[in-house]
């Protein structure tokens, strides 16, 4: 099973650059996501694949930390070093951080 970390300790990996995937669908990244969080949705996890770095910590970030968790599980087997965000997106706006709207990763 993949790790799962806090909003805290998110907050902190963000802060210092993390790769972060966001796995929601394209509607729901649009509408507001983490600052420079790279859109996959689950239905295209497979295809993300490739993009991620190896040797390096892949947050996975959901609306809540439900799908998140089962994409890091899936990930940490293709030998990705993911991380499942607890509290998912809703948490980190909830907390006040940063959201940008739109298609794009936006600025980290």
């Amino acid at each position: 099973m993949a790790r799962e970390v806090d909003l805290e300790t998110f907050a902190a990996a963000w802060n210092a650059g993390a790769v972060v995937v966001d796995v929601r669908e394209p509607e729901e990244y649009g509408a507001g996501h983490v600052p420079g969080a790279r859109l996959a949705p689950l239905s295209a996890l497979a295809a993300a694949l490739p993009d991620l770095p190896r040797g390096r910590e892949v947050f996975v970030i959901c609306a809540s930390g439900n799908r998140s968790q089962w994409a890091a599980d899936r990930l940490t087997a293709a030998g990705v070093d993911a991380i499942s965000v607890a509290g998912g997106t809703r948490g980190w706006a909830g907390t006040g951080r940063p959201v940008v709207t739109g298609a794009a990763p936006g600025p980290a």
